[in-house]
């Protein structure tokens, strides 16, 4: 009886370390969403540990390929992937670029959050253990000239809390995540954009360009 009783406890708290890996959280975490909106802070921390200067703003994802990313502070920019196009636009220049929405926005971290079915394909995966009160899981690219070396995924109570990736360069990308809301009331035109007028348009990828296939 005791003998049985401790394999049922062994068994028990092997099944909860299991649910307390940083994979289960990212799983309970995007399991079903198709929209998500939230808010951030991002800076950028050079080779020798120098910050630079924090920007902010809003995102938000719809499922499979769509994207808004609002930085408000200390700068203005909107980019917007609409499925067939990645716009980024800069009020202060007065500038619109264009361009294709391809494999690099496919390749995104953050894609994995509305697509599950992506992680396994486009990253190698690994437990990067506790750190900062979040269990950290680490994404590295399978493609053979990736954006960045690796990236990490930071989970907490409140899902999705911190990513960190970093580039070829050294320099490492820290993001940190808030108010995370599932099927948020958006305007309807949050992923599309139309250039307002009298603005400068650098690029025009054509009705008819490659672009990263999104399913329906």
């Amino acid at each position: 009886m005791l003998r049985a009783f401790l394999l049922l406890f062994c068994l028990f708290v092997s099944y909860a370390e299991a649910a307390d890996t940083a994979r289960s959280k990212l799983e309970a975490f995007s399991n079903g969403i198709q929209v998500i909106s939230g808010r951030f802070e991002q800076s950028v921390i050079g080779p020798k540990g120098n910050r630079g200067e924090v920007s902010s703003g809003s995102l938000a994802l719809k499922a499979p390929r769509q994207f808004r990313w609002q930085t408000t502070t200390p700068y203005e920019q909107v980019i917007v992937a609409d499925g067939n196009r990645v716009w980024v636009y800069d009020p202060d220049l007065e500038q619109v670029s264009v361009r294709s929405q391809g494999t690099e926005e496919a390749h995104s971290p953050l894609s994995v959050l509305t697509d599950l079915s992506r992680l396994d394909q486009e990253f190698t995966t690994s437990e990067s253990g506790e750190r900062g009160g979040l269990e950290w899981l680490r994404l590295v690219s399978k493609v053979k000239e990736p954006e960045f070396a690796y990236a990490e995924l930071g989970f907490g109570q409140g899902g999705l809390e911190q990513m960190r990736f970093e580039d070829s360069l050294g320099n490492t990308t820290e993001i940190l995540f808030s108010d995370w809301k599932r099927k948020p009331a958006l305007a309807v035109d949050t992923f599309s954009f139309t250039p307002p007028d009298g603005v400068d348009v650098v690029g025009d990828p054509g009705a008819d360009a490659e672009v990263f296939p999104i399913r329906d």
